[in-house]
C-alpha cells in the first residue's frame, strides 16, 4: 500500500532562544546568525530529504529555516495554523523569571484550565495542532504528494505527535533540537481508520547516530 511521508522540522535558533525568552506566535523574529550557521553545519554534516513540497509556519523563523533547508522546493505553502501558541502576557519574558510566577505555574500545569491574558487556551492549541497534521496529510493524499517537509515550532511538533503518532509518547518525549525533527508516515487505511501516523526516523538523517554517541559517552563518563 502506498505510504505518505512528512518530515516535521523545528525552526533554527533565534536570539530569543539564546536569551532564554518564552517566545510564541506573539513574537515574530528571524533566525540569528548562530541559528543560520547551525543550519548550514547540519546541512553539511547530515542529509536532509529532497522534497518538492514544503509547508511552513508563517512566522519568520520558520519561513527562513524552510528557505535554507529546502531552497529548491517548487511548492511552498505558508500555513497559518502551523504557528506556535500565543503566550499572551508571558510572551517574550525570561523563562527563569517566569518559573517563579504563580500564574505561569498554573498555565503550564496540565489540566489547570488557566489561561493568561491574551494567550491561546491550551486545549484549543492542541486541537489546532492535531487538526492541522491531519489536514496536511489529507492534502498530500488528495494531491498524491508522497513526501513533503513541514517547518514549524517545537511546541507544535510535540503537540501533534503526542496526540497522533505511534509509538505513543508524552509531549516532552517528542522534543526536537533546532533544525531537527521527525519523519512520520501514514497510508490511506491508517489515516482513514485511526487518524494516526507512524514516527519512523529522525531528521536530518544521521543525526540520531550523533545523539546515541553523545548518550553513550555521557554514560561511560558516569561510570569512570
Amino acid at each position: 500500500m502506498k505510504t505518505f511521508k512528512l518530515h516535521l522540522i523545528r525552526h533554527g535558533l533565534t536570539a530569543g532562544n539564546l536569551q532564554g525568552l518564552y517566545i510564541g506566535s506573539g513574537t515574530d523574529i528571524p533566525l540569528c546568525d548562530e541559528g543560520r550557521a547551525q543550519l548550514a553545519e547540519l546541512k553539511e554534516r547530515f542529509e536532509y530529504p529532497q522534497v518538492d513540497t514544503v509547508f511552513s509556519s508563517p512566522l519568520m523563523r520558520a519561513v527562513e529555516t524552510a528557505n535554507i533547508l529546502f531552497p529548491n522546493a517548487t511548492h511552498q505553502f505558508s500555513v497559518h495554523d502551523l504557528r506556535e501558541a500565543s503566550f499572551g502576557v508571558f510572551e517574550n519574558h525570561p523563562v527563569k523569571e517566569l518559573v517563579k510566577n504563580e500564574d505561569f505555574k498554573k498555565w503550564i500545569t496540565p489540566g489547570s484550565g488557566f489561561v493568561p491574558e491574551g494567550a491561546e487556551p491550551t486545549e484549543q492549541f492542541h486541537a489546532r495542532c492535531a487538526e492541522t497534521l491531519l489536514k496536511l496529510f489529507e492534502y498530500m493524499i488528495r494531491m498524491d504528494v508522497t513526501e513533503a517537509a513541514c517547518v514549524t515550532h517545537g511546541g507544535v511538533i510535540m503537540s501533534m505527535l503526542s496526540q497522533r503518532a505511534l509509538p505513543s509518547r508524552h509531549p516532552e518525549q517528542w522534543m526536537a533540537d533546532p533544525g531537527c525533527g521527525y519523519t512520520v508516515q501514514t497510508d490511506v487505511q491508517l489515516w482513514m481508520r485511526d487518524r494516526l501516523v507512524e514516527a519512523i526516523d529522525i531528521v536530518p538523517f544521521g543525526y540520531a547516530d550523533t545523539l546515541r554517541g553523545q548518550a553513550e559517552a555521557e554514560e561511560n563518563e558516569a561510570f569512570e
